[in-house]
C-alpha cells in the first residue's frame, strides 16, 4: 500500500491556476507550469444553444473575426468572472488537457484573486473553480503570489514592494512578515493600454484598428517613455480608414505610441506614489534599499521601469520571468503549502 501511496504522490493532480483577464496559466504539483493559454472561449450558437468550439490558443485567433453564428468571449475582466458560466467551461477545459487521463483523483487547486476582489467575486472565483471538478478551491492574493514568484523574501521583517501589472489590473503591495501590509488594486492593465492605442489611432489617424493589432502593437514597439530621438522605431498596421471606409495601411512610430499610453503609464506611477506615501516609515526605509519589483506582462512594456524610476527615484527592477511570476508562486504557495498556510483563504 505504501508503495502505492508514493506513487499517489508522483502522480498528483493538485495545481495552481494563474487565471488573468489575458492570459491563463496552470502550475502542477512538481511539474511547474505546463500550460499558458490565453482566457477565451469561442462558442458556436444555434437555435440559442451554446457549445463550445474551441477554448485558449484557437479562440483568440477568431477574436474580432466571427461569422454571426460563433462568439468568442473573454470570461475574465479586470481579474475577476464576468461571465460565470464562460470561465467554468474554460476551468474545465484546462484542467483536461494539463491531465489526459481521467482516472484522477479530483484535484485540490489553488487560484489567485486581485487584492482588490469583492467577497462576491471571491466566490464566483470559487464556486467555478468547484464546478469544474476541484476538490477543494483555495484562494491566495495575487501581490503574495507575485513576490514569491518573483524571488523575493516575503517571510523577512522587511518591506518589499511588488508592482503585478496583469492584463486587467495593476496590484500595487507592501509585504512583510508574509503577509500584506498596504496593497491597492487599479484597474489599469495590458487592456487599457491596447484601449489607449485604439482610441488614439481613431482620434489622430482617423484609423479603426482591432483588439489583436493594438496589442501587437504594443508588444512591438510600445513604450512608456518619449524615445530620445522624439520618433523611435516604427511599424505599418492597417485598419478601416474611418473618413471613407476603406481598409488602409499606416505607419505607427513609437512616439505616438508612447503619446497614447501616457494616460495609463500615469495611473501606474500614481498608484505606486500612493503606496509610498501610505507605507509605514520603517518599511519605506527597506524599500530604498531594496527597490520596486515590477512583475505581470505588462513589466514587458519598454522603459515602463525607468517612468517609474524618474517619478519615484528608487531602484526598479523586472522580475526575471515577469509573465510567469504569479503562477510560479502560486504553485509555490502548493508546494509550501503549511509554511504558507495564512496566505491561502480556504473557505468563504
Amino acid at each position: 500500500m505504501s508503495i502505492f501511496g508514493s506513487l499517489g504522490g508522483l502522480f498528483t493532480s493538485d495545481m495552481a491556476i494563474d487565471l488573468g483577464t489575458a492570459n491563463t496559466l496552470v502550475y502542477v504539483k512538481g511539474r511547474g507550469v505546463i500550460l499558458s493559454e490565453p482566457s477565451v472561449v469561442a462558442y458556436h450558437v444555434k437555435d440559442g444553444v451554446k457549445k463550445v468550439l474551441a477554448v485558449g490558443e484557437d479562440a483568440k485567433l477568431m477574436l474580432g473575426r466571427t461569422p454571426g453564428s460563433i462568439e468568442a468571449i473573454r470570461p475574465m475582466r479586470e481579474g475577476v468572472i464576468a461571465d460565470f458560466d464562460t470561465a467554468e467551461e474554460m476551468i474545465k477545459h484546462f484542467i483536461r488537457k494539463v491531465h489526459k487521463r481521467s482516472t484522477f483523483s479530483k484535484p485540490k487547486i489553488i487560484v489567485c484573486v486581485p487584492h482588490g476582489a469583492t467577497p462576491v467575486e471571491k466566490r464566483a472565483i470559487r464556486q467555478s473553480v468547484l464546478s469544474a471538478g476541484a476538490r477543494r478551491a483555495g484562494l491566495i492574493a495575487e501581490p503574495i503570489a507575485a513576490a514569491i514568484g518573483a524571488g523575493m523574501p516575503i517571510t523577512d521583517p522587511t518591506g518589499n514592494m511588488v508592482v503585478d501589472i496583469g492584463g486587467g489590473t495593476t496590484e500595487v503591495a507592501v509585504l512583510s512578515l508574509g503577509d500584506i501590509v498596504y496593497a491597492r488594486s487599479v484597474r489599469v492593465g495590458g487592456d487599457r493600454m491596447d484601449e489607449a492605442i485604439i482610441s488614439y489611432l481613431r482620434r489622430q489617424q482617423n484609423l479603426l484598428i482591432g483588439e489583436s493589432t493594438a496589442e501587437r502593437v504594443k508588444t512591438s514597439i510600445g513604450t512608456a517613455r518619449m524615445p530620445d530621438d522624439g520618433r523611435g522605431q516604427s511599424m505599418q498596421i492597417r485598419g478601416r480608414d474611418l473618413l471613407n471606409g476603406v481598409p488602409k495601411e499606416i505607419e505607427v512610430s513609437q512616439a505616438q505610441v508612447a503619446e497614447a499610453l501616457a494616460e495609463p503609464v500615469q495611473q501606474i506611477c500614481e498608484a505606486v506614489m500612493t503606496a509610498l506615501e501610505t507605507t509605514p516609515p520603517d518599511l519605506a526605509a527597506d524599500i530604498v534599499d531594496r527597490g520596486v519589483m515590477l512583475t505581470g506582462g505588462g513589466a514587458l512594456l519598454g522603459d515602463l521601469d525607468l517612468a517609474l524610476r524618474e517619478q519615484t527615484g528608487l531602484a526598479v527592477s523586472i522580475a526575471d520571468e515577469s509573465l510567469n511570476c504569479v503562477a510560479l508562486g502560486t504553485g509555490k504557495a502548493l508546494e509550501y503549502e503549511k509554511q504558507l498556510a495564512h496566505a491561502i483563504d480556504y473557505d468563504s
